[in-house]
């Protein structure tokens, strides 16, 4: 017993000594990560020195010195010779602060997560690919590396990011890699291709080509197109009504024969309404200064390391600053001397899906217009952590890849059996060439020609200049169809559906210098019914934008501030519309009812922060829509089908109050009116809502039940998340915070006939990606608050600011 006891601590040390340097499946050595030597404890940063500090870093393959001069938001500007350095530069400084990020995002899209976490991947991994994710950033990069300077930037930066990993040893790897055990790889041009392609997934991917053919076979034509019109009851399109056409337009081509197809059984779910923005410009004859000021705030998912990251980019014929994308070169939104633009997405229908008659199960051939044709076989191999390789065949046709086969199943996602995918994001594309061409663009005429070169995902460029012009193109590259083709799913063999060419881009619906003195974009509806090509039948819903024009219309000496105020107004115009509908119907109500009503009718219909009325209406709105609808169109998940929108909500209650729509089907003996279901929607509102924070009080508060969070890119991971955070707003608010996505940047620029801009901005996050850095989250208390950040816009090297922190040399 002596012995054993002699012997146990020996064991025991032995054990926990093994235990802590092994890996356990994708977890790393504890040992390793809590090592005070190289664990995450030697990620932490000091905060800024209040004097300025000075060193020199050594980049091989730098041509000539650059200097960086960091600010207090720690945005580096950057000051280089030519265009090689700068770009080297910037490759290296961003990884500096974000490889991980950079990193994490193009393995997701490129379909390699499962090389990071093992098989629980593969899944998602093999719907990347299957989606093109892959073939179509190889398309893209044969695209960009055509012009000899998009090519030679993407592979400056490329240099860079490669430089900055090759100073990594374990102790300096960021805190992810030690978290999830693995390393960096060396950085490749496809690389910030797949990062751009990527964008085209998050905003241009939603398809609800299945559901609504699902609605087609149950209710017929007539009945699809009265509850899903092709324009909405309200909007206020983004380019004016009434704008004059400066084209001859293309003939359209015939549409092809009505097709029901095969029938498809899965559960898909809605694509995100929230992923928007907003973008404007005001001209100088509306503004105190005389000059053009310009807003843009993307909505996007909110997440930690923050989607942007602020630079300043100066070399010979380039002096520009804004927000960039951790793994691509060149500014995406931002401004220069002369210009400022931002974006907002289109979402057009530039993706389509067509039945596809295979010939036998070896499915190398298909019937297309009469005739067998070959398909070509792409093989993508996935390596899995901890397993053998995984290999995938994908069939291709003419239109696009069949992304899942008949007997396969779906990955979470709206995505029809045994059909191929036609989609402008597979195509060859040249987005570094628009976004280098527009940070060095002087005027409108450099603008319009820089942005041809942008084709996917569709955005709203919005401009101004310092010259005194404002514009905005609906722009991309937009398939030439029939009226409403690709709103139900296509005949694959029937060459009478295929897309027959493309709008030519002078014909994209554009719009400068309007009489009404501004312009602006909410994703909303780009035309009205008098343009004369079909770009969809489904935009954003129009309470932001016709909110934003509201505003704008009135608006007179806007200033910056007055702009930034507009970014983050809270007025719900869907309450002012929808509650003098509903609060009549609300009879007979409990004393729990009436207390929330009488709230409702004292509301100011503000979706601030600490409002209770915005909580009460919200949430009714959702469970409205869920009574009116649910039972027709939401209750057998294997025949998914959207409902109808709020918009249509709202014309069948001013003009089908006795629509058979307000039966509940699923009652028996029993019909229910207009009135019955406004007030049991309310009732159950009232009761969920007690349910989830107790009697009405100050836990009804808008941002307590909103709960908008910026979450850290490994799900799950709160530890490294802000969450709960104090901010008003709501989907179709201008201010358009929502429990997972919200205002990424918010940006406003002042233009000024001296060149020295005066601009603003914000993102929910930091320049850091380093979440023991103090600048990884530093910034979101601002963003939260409504307020913005002064930018520091360095006109030379030399310049003197109080705001500079740190001086850096960059040398070879």
């Amino acid at each position: 017993m002596r012995q054993f006891k002699s012997v146990f601590p020996l064991i025991v040390t032995l054990i926990w000594t093994y235990a802590l340097h092994t890996n356990w499946g994708t977890l790393p050595p504890m040992g390793k990560l809590l090592s005070p030597f190289q664990g995450f404890w030697v990620n932490a940063e000091k905060a800024d020195a209040s004097e300025q500090t000075e060193e020199t870093l050594q980049i091989p393959g730098l041509l000539e010195p650059v200097q960086v001069f960091y600010d207090e938001m720690a945005v580096p500007h950057v000051f280089a010779q030519n265009d090689h350095d700068l770009y080297m530069a910037q490759g290296y400084l961003t990884a500096k602060d974000r490889l991980w990020q950079m990193e994490f995002q193009t393995h997701f899209a490129g379909g390699r997560i499962s090389e990071i976490v093992g098989s629980k991947g593969l899944a998602s991994d093999q719907f990347q690919r299957r989606m093109g994710a892959v073939y179509g950033a190889e398309q893209s990069l044969k695209g960009m590396v055509e012009d000899p300077v998009a090519k030679a930037s993407l592979e400056a930066y490329a240099d860079g990011v490669n430089a900055y990993i090759a100073t990594l040893n374990d102790r300096k790897l960021p805190l992810e890699y030690k978290l999830l055990n693995y390393r960096p790889e060396k950085w490749e041009p496809i690389k910030s291709a797949l990062f751009l392609k990527n964008m085209s997934f998050v905003l241009a991917s939603g398809t609800d080509d299945l559901k609504m053919t699902n609605i087609l076979r149950k209710y017929g034509r007539e009945v699809a197109e009265h509850l899903f019109p092709n324009y909405p009851f309200e909007e206020s399109p983004i380019i004016p009504e009434g704008t004059p056409l400066d084209f001859k337009p293309l003939p359209i081509p015939a549409a092809p024969a009505d097709f029901i197809g095969l029938g498809s059984s899965m559960k898909t779910p809605e694509k995100d309404p929230n992923t928007g923005s907003n973008n404007w410009a005001v001209a100088g004859n509306k503004t105190i200064s005389g000059m053009p000021i310009l807003a843009n705030d993307p909505h996007l998912t909110l997440s930690l390391p923050s989607i942007w990251y602020q630079m300043q980019l100066v070399a010979p014929g380039i002096n520009v600053y804004g927000s960039t994308m951790p793994g691509s070169p060149n500014v995406i939104t931002g401004f220069n001397k002369n210009i400022a633009w931002g974006v907002t997405n289109v979402g057009s229908d530039v993706l389509d899906w067509y039945q596809i008659k295979f010939k036998d199960a070896s499915k190398r051939e298909y019937w297309h217009d009469g005739k067998w044709k070959k398909t070509q076989l792409r093989i993508e191999r996935f390596k899995v952590r901890g397993e053998d390789d995984f290999v995938d065949t994908v069939f291709f046709t003419h239109h696009g890849p069949v992304v899942y086969l008949s007997h396969e199943k779906p990955f979470k996602s709206n995505i029809p059996v045994g059909h191929a995918l036609k989609w402008i994001a597979l195509e060859k594309s040249s987005e570094v060439s628009a976004f280098y061409k527009l940070n060095r663009a002087a005027n409108y005429d450099d603008y319009k020609a820089a942005i041809t070169y942008f084709s996917a995902p569709a955005q709203n460029f919005v401009f101004a200049s310092n010259q005194g012009d404002i514009a905005l193109w609906v722009n991309g590259k937009f398939p030439l169809k029939s009226n409403l083709q690709g709103k139900y799913l296509m005949d694959g063999t029937d060459p009478a559906a295929d897309w027959k060419g493309y709008i030519p881009h002078d014909h994209d619906p554009h719009v400068k210098n309007p009489p009404r003195g501004f312009v602006s974009s909410a994703n909303q509806f780009s035309v009205d019914k008098s343009y004369p090509y079909y770009l969809g039948w489904q935009f954003a819903p129009s309470e932001r934008g016709r909110r934003i024009n509201e505003r704008l219309t009135v608006m007179e000496k806007a200033t910056v501030d007055s702009l930034r105020g507009l970014q983050n107004d809270n007025f719900n115009i869907r309450a002012r519309r929808l509650l003098p509908l509903l609060l009549p119907h609300v009879t007979q109500p409990t004393p729990a009812m009436s207390a929330a009503l009488d709230v409702l009718k004292k509301w100011n219909l503000q979706n601030s922060k600490e409002s209770i009325g915005a909580t009460i209406f919200e949430n009714w709105v959702i469970l409205l829509q869920s009574s009116l609808w649910d039972d027709e169109f939401n209750s057998d998940e294997k025949v998914p089908m959207n409902i109808p929108t709020v918009d249509r909500t709202v014309k069948l209650m001013i003009e089908e109050p006795k629509a058979i729509w307000w039966d509940n089907v699923k009652t028996k003996n029993k019909k229910e009116s207009m009135e019955e279901i406004i007030r049991t929607s309310f009732q159950a509102n009232v009761d969920s809502l007690t349910k989830l924070h107790g009697s009405l009080g100050e836990n009804w508060a808008w941002y307590k039940h909103k709960q908008t969070g910026v979450r850290h890119l490994i799900p799950g991971m709160d530890a490294l998340s802000r969450l709960n955070i104090p901010i008003g707003g709501g989907g179709s608010i201008v201010n358009a915070s929502t429990t997972k996505t919200g205002p990424s940047w918010r940006l406003v620029v002042e233009l000024s006939k001296s060149g020295k801009p005066n601009a603003y901005g914000v993102y929910p996050g930091g320049q850091s990606g380093n979440p023991g850095s103090p600048h990884y989250d530093d910034l979101i208390d601002t963003w939260a608050k409504g307020e913005l950040k002064p930018l520091l816009y360095m006109h030379q090297a030399d310049q003197k600011s109080n705001r500079i922190r740190k001086k850096v040399i960059l040398t070879k």
